[in-house]
């Protein structure tokens, strides 16, 4: 009988054993992820903070983008009147978008270098829709009937007399320039909203076909070529559908602008091809060499 009592004992262990094992690996491995976790993830944390920094250039952008400057006078210049594609009277002016918008094409190259065509598009539509979203909210704000006392309120704030005077004379209606700034027509939002969807899904496109023969050499190559295809794109279908087709403007009235506004795009582009590769050295750096590569190959085969 001890015999037998033994073996009873040991099984009986055994099984006290595995099951304990059992419960202290599920526990270990199996039990939910914290937030505190997920979000502490190096690759988690860096796409938060660039989709975060791509989605609010480009918002800025498109609303910042109603305000056309002169560019010779950023230098201190007259503005001239010179002729191009047989259209003449036209100077250096350009919408203030351009300051950013050549800073979300090149974010969304380096997002495309790490999270691939998926995080792109990801970000792509997200901010297409925020964008969409952001106009309707303003739509909505002008339809709101101002307050009396709102419309002449940064009038009446100012003591001095003479500088009450210049102020009216320049904005005598707080709610009528509101509606002015903010109230984009129709035209230009599709125009916009086209535009920066189609351009960013073929710099997606052309990354990747690029960097298909290329591999992992050439950088500037890819991130730059993609840019200034992607650019143009953009140029050209907001000024069409935006002013051809929207304000009836004529065919080469279009091409000489978009032309003239892609030249200052193609000189940006490539003045910014240093910061793609000081971008990758401080994401290398910050994710580890082991942890950069295999985002990269996961992009790459994505």
């Amino acid at each position: 009988m001890l015999p037998n009592h033994n073996c009873h004992c040991f099984i009986t262990n055994s099984r006290r054993v595995a099951r304990h094992f059992g419960e202290h690996i599920i526990m270990k491995y199996a039990r939910p992820t914290s937030f505190s976790e997920t979000i502490g993830s190096k690759p988690t944390l860096l796409f938060i903070i660039m989709g975060g920094f791509f989605v609010t250039n480009a918002l800025i952008a498109e609303f910042m983008g109603v305000k056309i400057f002169s560019l010779e006078r950023v230098f201190g210049l007259e503005p001239s009147a010179f002729t191009f594609l047989g259209e003449s009277g036209l100077s250096y002016n350009l919408s203030a978008g351009v300051l950013l918008w050549p800073i979300v094409f090149v974010m969304t190259d380096v997002i495309n270098e790490y999270f691939g065509k998926r995080g792109v598009r990801i970000l792509t539509y997200l901010t297409v829709g925020l964008i969409a979203y952001a106009f309707l909210m303003y739509y909505m704000a002008i339809g709101l009937p101002p307050a009396d006392f709102w419309t002449t309120s940064h009038i009446d704030g100012i003591k001095d007399p003479a500088q009450q005077a210049v102020v009216k004379e320049q904005v005598g209606n707080y709610n009528y320039a509101f509606r002015l700034v903010f109230g984009q027509g129709m035209w230009i939002i599709v125009a916009s909203i086209t535009a920066f969807l189609t351009s960013q899904l073929i710099d997606v496109f052309v990354f990747h076909r690029i960097k298909k023969m290329t591999g992992e050499k050439w950088v500037w190559l890819r991130a730059t070529g993609s840019t200034l295809i992607s650019q143009f794109i953009d140029s050209f279908v907001v000024l069409m559908i935006a002013f051809y087709w929207g304000a009836g403007w004529s065919f080469p009235t279009v091409m000489a602008i978009c032309l003239f506004q892609y030249a200052y795009k193609f000189t940006v582009a490539l003045g910014m091809t240093p910061l793609i590769y000081l971008a990758h050295y401080g994401i290398d750096r910050y994710l580890g060499e082991e942890t950069a590569q295999r985002l990269k190959a996961q992009a790459a085969m994505s």
